[in-house]
């Protein structure tokens, strides 16, 4: 197949499995959103997803946030990780957020990226899953999907974005991006993978 015979393909495949598209990480608006997301690095969003209801029951919001001492945040989220680097990242955020802000979650890529921990992954997620706005955020699943699929060199994660932008429909991408990472998981994980069960990769080869 060449690459527009793929990328119809596997629109089509990835509807029929995920006609609906629920956002793995459990939050209530953006605000909630960044800071599970922020979380969620080298992190399963499972376990983001016990960690948020004591932290967002503490404080969930970024006035609220700022009067936790930093501690108190590295204890509650220590299971997910990299506690020391993220609690600090959650707790200057939040002051960044009324400094400047005033209090709200930007909706712009560059004013989310100024912020402590959040890359463009991060903002890219947020942007598209709180504000409705096309991004195609890559993680490691749709990196190893894309490199597996011939759409990218696997090169690195900014070159797999633009050749995914390139190929699939603008509308698309918001709900292509999460479809991708659901296949990824239940059909073709990093380790113990095969072409009988990952049947896409074995169509398109």
């Amino acid at each position: 197949m060449i690459k527009t015979e793929k990328t119809v393909y596997i629109i089509n495949e990835l509807e029929k499995l995920y006609p609906e598209t629920p956002i793995p990480l459990d939050h209530t608006d953006s605000y909630s959103l960044l800071i599970a997301v922020l979380l969620s690095a080298q992190c399963t969003d499972k376990r983001v997803n016990t960690v948020t209801p004591e932290l967002f029951n503490l404080a969930s919001t970024p006035q609220q946030m700022v009067l936790v001492d930093v501690d108190e945040i590295k204890r509650i989220i220590r299971p997910c990780g990299l506690s020391p680097k993220k609690s600090a990242a959650i707790h200057r955020l939040s002051e960044m957020l009324l400094e400047f802000h005033n209090g709200k979650v930007p909706a712009d890529f560059e004013k989310l990226e100024t912020l402590p921990g959040v890359g463009h992954k991060t903002a890219s997620v947020v942007m598209a899953q709180a504000f409705g706005v096309p991004a195609f955020p890559v993680d490691t699943h749709i990196h190893r999907l894309m490199t597996r699929w011939g759409l990218t060199s696997g090169k690195n994660v900014t070159t797999t974005e633009k050749d995914a932008k390139r190929l699939f429909p603008k509308n698309l991408w918001n709900k292509l991006h999460l479809q991708i990472i659901f296949y990824g998981r239940e059909y073709s994980p990093a380790r113990g993978w095969s072409l009988d069960i990952d049947f896409i990769t074995k169509a398109i080869s």
